[in-house]
């Protein structure tokens, strides 16, 4: 079912949420406003969305060991109250977000995050080996699109595919939680070292 761009604008309106959250929740409820609305809220996009201006001065920093020592993470998460930082879902979740970057190696945690020489770096690699394969210049553009969103969906901690379940991205988890504790959350930082730089056996 093709979307009217007017439709996912008046829906980026109405709940704050991105274009393709908007698009595949209109496609979802077949163009129908009010059930994309509802169907935002009940992923907790639209609330999350709402509450991203709220300040988070409490939370939590854990760390988290891997293959015998070899490589560790610390994480800091932040949210709004001491409360739902002492709750066992919010302690889960900065644990799970510390095994996830100790598993997946992220950049950073989001597209912002990543310095501009990597993404020029990544650019030049792409539309050489393009222009070599002997793709028009037309082509290459779209290829370069479409191998930076694999390389967002690798480097950046909250476009990454959950380790646990792969169905969810890492924003997808920290909007459920946002949604079930009604506050802001922030994964705020981590640093992942790896001992003498060897990959993880």
């Amino acid at each position: 079912m093709q979307i009217d761009a007017r439709l996912v604008k008046e829906l980026r309106e109405k709940t704050g949420v991105g274009i393709m959250d908007c698009k595949g929740a209109l496609k979802e409820c077949e163009g129908n406003i009010e059930k994309a609305i509802d169907f935002l809220r009940k992923k907790g996009i639209a609330t999350a969305k709402k509450r991203g201006g709220r300040t988070t001065s409490e939370g939590q920093v854990q760390s988290y060991i891997h293959a015998g020592g070899k490589i560790g993470v610390l994480v800091e998460v932040n949210c709004e109250t001491d409360f739902s930082a002492k709750t066992e879902d919010f302690t889960s979740f900065v644990k799970d977000i510390a095994m996830q970057i100790a598993a997946t190696n992220p950049i950073s945690i989001d597209r912002e995050g990543i310095p501009q020489e990597v993404l020029e770096r990544e650019k030049e690699i792409y539309s050489t080996q393009a222009r070599e394969s002997g793709k028009p210049e037309k082509v290459v553009e779209k290829i370069v699109e479409g191998k930076l969103k694999k390389f967002y969906s690798e480097a950046c901690l909250l476009e990454q595919a959950y380790v646990r379940d792969p169905d969810k991205t890492v924003q997808d988890l920290l909007n459920e939680l946002i949604a079930k504790t009604g506050e802001n959350i922030v994964i705020r930082r981590f640093t992942r070292y790896q001992l003498g730089g060897a990959d993880d056996q």
